[in-house]
């Protein structure tokens, strides 16, 4: 794989700290603002609804200019949101400077995921996706659980802090290693805009919004499961979280070869095993052996579609791969949005810190199904496409 990939990967990282860094958190936020649990998500959910507005707008703003200096700019306007973060006297300074780290987030996957997919063969893309998403699962891995454990002993700002100098030299490292990319050719508006008139490319989205609706919306309020109904103490949370990353780590890389292999196919199978990891997870959250069980599962499964719905709508608007990109990010994020929003619905309506889970698995489900019927429609649309030459064949031979 080539070396920029890295940078990218460098990227993620230092994104996906600021992303899911504050769920860790949210306990000791909440108790320093005087806010409640569910008004403490907003954290979350802003974020990730301005991911959703980041990723359209900005994206559709910038497809025009040279990738790498937009990737360098993308990377300035996170680190300012991180900085007012860190220091934020009250609520709403934290959840405004959650919103302008967001508007990078989006834009930055949507162009990072095309430049991965061009420096590598069309039987690798979904590979070299993966790899960038890596800095994701890597954020998780070391770099959540850290973070927590950061914030629990110097104060949740620490980490905040410690995410603006990752960003600097995540910065660095994308002017050093990603290469100069080739000349953008000048698209309209118009044109980019155009993915929005193919089904698929809205199916594609639909399936990111569930899919990730359905994990997130357990994941927000994992901390609150973990300590009042498995019983674990604040302090092994950021411990338990790794069991969380390690699991995306590897799901995510083995998703990125299931999808090479079989796009839809792998989907159809990871999304179904989601679902049934949430529903045995609600079912044993009281047993700390088999929640620990279960959160890797989690990890694992959740991260494995992101690969394959990245690639998926890609392929569907492949003359305008950044704005599909950008579209997906979007998706992605509006399912953490909505997830984060059911979860807090269910724990506002005094059904328990379980709760959250069952609302993950129903929305997968949903989500499933769309994906099922989406494939089940492109699959009889390439039969009529296939089938239309042979017509004509024949009517001519008789």
């Amino acid at each position: 794989m080539p070396i920029g990939l890295l940078a990218l990967a460098l990227g993620g990282f230092g994104i996906g700290l600021t992303e899911f860094g504050i769920v860790g958190l949210l306990p000791q936020v909440a108790a320093d603002f005087g806010v409640t649990e569910p008004v403490a998500g907003y954290l979350v959910s802003g974020y990730a609804l301005s991911v959703a507005v980041g990723a359209i707008a900005l994206t559709l703003a910038i497809t025009r200019f040279d990738r790498k200096k937009v990737l360098l700019g993308l990377m300035v306007l996170f680190i300012a949101g991180n900085l007012i973060s860190a220091v934020a006297p009250v609520y709403s300074v934290m959840l405004l400077g959650r919103i302008i780290a967001a508007l990078c987030h989006g834009a930055f996957f949507s162009v990072g995921a095309v430049v991965a997919a061009e420096m590598v063969a069309e039987n690798k893309k979904a590979s070299a996706i993966a790899l960038m998403f890596g800095g994701l699962t890597v954020a998780n891995v070391l770099g959540v659980p850290l973070g927590t454990l950061l914030g629990q002993q110097l104060g949740w700002r620490s980490t905040f802090w410690a995410i603006t100098v990752i960003g600097v030299i995540t910065m660095i490292g994308i002017w050093v290693l990603v290469p100069q990319p080739e000349a953008v050719a000048r698209t309209s508006v118009r044109g980019e805009l155009g993915v929005f008139r193919r089904p698929q490319v809205w199916v594609s989205a639909a399936i990111t919004v569930l899919s990730y609706g359905g994990m997130f919306g357990a994941f927000t309020y994992i901390a609150f499961t973990l300590t009042e109904v498995s019983g674990f103490a604040t302090s092994t949370v950021p411990w338990l979280l790794v069991l969380f990353g390690v699991g995306m780590f590897a799901g995510n890389f083995l998703g990125g070869k299931a999808a090479d292999r079989a796009l839809d196919k792998s989907l159809i199978v990871i999304l179904a095993l989601l679902t049934a990891v949430l529903v045995v997870f609600a079912l044993t959250a009281h047993s700390q052996v088999l929640t620990m069980i279960s959160l890797f599962l989690m990890g694992t499964v959740g991260l494995a579609t992101a690969p394959g719905l990245q690639l998926r709508i890609m392929r569907y608007a492949d003359d305008a791969p950044t704005m599909a990109s950008g579209t997906n990010i979007a998706a992605f994020n509006i399912g953490n949005a909505l997830g984060a929003w059911l979860g807090g619905l269910a724990l506002a309506a005094g059904l328990g810190f379980v709760s959250p889970l069952w609302v993950g698995a129903a929305v997968n489900v949903v989500g499933l199904a769309v994906l099922a019927a989406g494939t089940a429609a492109a699959r009889r649309h390439r039969d009529r496409v296939a089938g239309a030459p042979q017509k004509s064949s024949e009517a001519v031979t008789s």
